[in-house]
């Protein structure tokens, strides 16, 4: 299993080295593979027409028609009389004043403009979430890393111990003690190489093939709390932002004018129409048995042009008028409600994100600081187990602290810079360019 490991190590470095992909190749790569982004990219394509219907409702409407007829008459089976019709008609119609009508196409747009907002915080979130699926492979690795190292360093512990034991400079239980660290070791690796290939699947899942090694951070992070350093400023900045409140808003404003147009169906509703029809009969009659010929009449065309001014008014539908209205204003009130429970999240998020931030920043000077507090004790836990003021529970106890404490600190790099990228999400400032500046960490 030792050898294995390493192997993969070596296999996944020499790889890295020869071709590595970093955070903004990939990203760039989700932008066109990515399933869930493309799903939302074609759900706003498909919104945009909401609008285009909507104002066709205001637009005057055009319509050709026309038909061919041939028609026979008959007396006690015997054709007297065939002819052939033409008719053709064209017809006009301008919406006059039609309120319903104006309040839906407002409705379309604000659906439309809501559409375009989902489709910007899906953008956003694909930053999210490649940033997430990139980082959570370097974190596996690291811990992997971790993992050998401490089974490593216990494993030369557990031999040193039983050579101890052999030469009656130590107890069985310190054996014991030894192996059973040993064996925990073991099982963490293990662990730890299953969740380097769950990690890189959901990595593969975005872009859609198979990536075979990433470029990891060399360069030092700038660690530094959230500019502006007040709360207020990244909620004010969240309020105006926002795309995921910006679309709710819009759809608040969507139903409310469904409502004000179902509100508006018992008004009259005028148009003005215009139509010109024409019609031509070619008639040939039959003279009888004894010639047995046909007699052709100038053909018969009639025009007609009419122009008019339409209007109705909704009487009684059986209380549907009414009843949509009441619909209507009920998912108008269900919208603000959204509207409201999008706006306290948003003030949510984006106040825990900030708290996240500075918890973030404190914890990876802790981390750094624990590193070298863990490497310390380490040593002097080792001269304190050749001395003998130290047992060996002790010395295995430093081992896994040092490696903990690295582990730690590789995964506090990791949450502080998709903290970063969360706070400016839950903000609605998050663009691209905050993924090129985590790029150039990476090498």
């Amino acid at each position: 299993m030792k050898i294995q490991s390493l192997k993969f190590l070596f296999l996944f470095s020499l790889v890295s080295s020869l071709h590595a992909e970093n955070l903004l190749d990939i990203y760039n790569e989700a932008l066109e593979n990515d399933a869930q982004y493309k799903a939302a990219e074609y759900s706003f394509l498909a919104d945009k027409e909401i609008a285009v219907q909507g104002r066709a409702q205001l637009l005057p409407n055009i319509q050709l028609s026309g038909q061919t007829n041939w028609n026979e008459y008959y007396e006690d089976d015997v054709l007297q009389n065939e002819y052939n019709n033409f008719s053709s008609q064209a017809r006009l119609s301008q919406p006059l004043f039609r309120l319903d009508t104006w309040f839906g196409y407002k409705r379309s747009k604000l659906l439309t403009d809501a559409s375009e907002a989902d489709f910007a915080f899906n953008q956003q979130s694909l930053i999210v979430r490649t940033a997430e699926a990139y980082f959570n492979v370097l974190r596996s690795i690291d811990n992997l890393s971790a993992a050998l190292s401490e089974e490593k360093a216990i494993q030369r512990q557990l031999e040193q111990t039983k050579q101890r034991y052999e030469v009656g400079l130590s107890a069985v239980t310190e054996v014991q003690e030894a192996q059973l660290a040993y064996d925990l070791s073991l099982a963490a690796k293990i662990r730890a190489e299953g969740a380097i290939y769950t990690a890189r699947e959901a990595l593969n899942a975005i872009v859609g093939r198979e990536i075979f090694s990433i470029d990891g951070l060399v360069n030092e992070l700038n660690v530094q709390n959230p500019v502006p350093a007040d709360k207020d400023e990244w909620v004010s900045k969240a309020l105006e932002n926002n795309f995921r409140l910006q679309a709710a808003q819009m759809r608040k404003l969507a139903a409310k004018n469904a409502a004000r147009g179902a509100a508006s169906n018992h008004l009259p509703k005028i148009d003005i129409v215009a139509s010109k029809s024409e019609s031509e009969t070619n008639q040939y009659s039959f003279d009888g048995l004894n010639t047995g010929s046909f007699q052709i009449t100038v053909p018969d065309v009639t025009q007609r042009e009419n122009y008019a001014l339409q209007w109705s008014v909704p009487i009684f539908q059986g209380g549907a008028v009414n009843s949509r209205r009441k619909q209507a204003y009920a998912s108008f009130n269900q919208a603000e409600q959204d509207a409201v429970f999008a706006e306290r999240s948003v003030i949510q998020e984006t106040r825990s994100q900030y708290s996240n931030v500075v918890t973030l920043v404190a914890n990876l000077k802790a981390q750094k600081q624990a590193v070298i507090s863990a490497t310390t004790a380490l040593e002097a836990t080792r001269v304190g187990y050749e001395v003998g003021t130290r047992n060996i529970v002790d010395l295995l106890q430093a081992e896994k602290s040092l490696y903990s404490a690295e582990k730690n600190l590789a995964n506090a790099k990791y949450d502080y810079l998709l903290s970063i990228l969360r706070l400016h999400l839950a903000a609605g400032t998050l663009q691209p360019q905050n993924l090129v500046e985590i790029n150039n960490l990476l090498g």
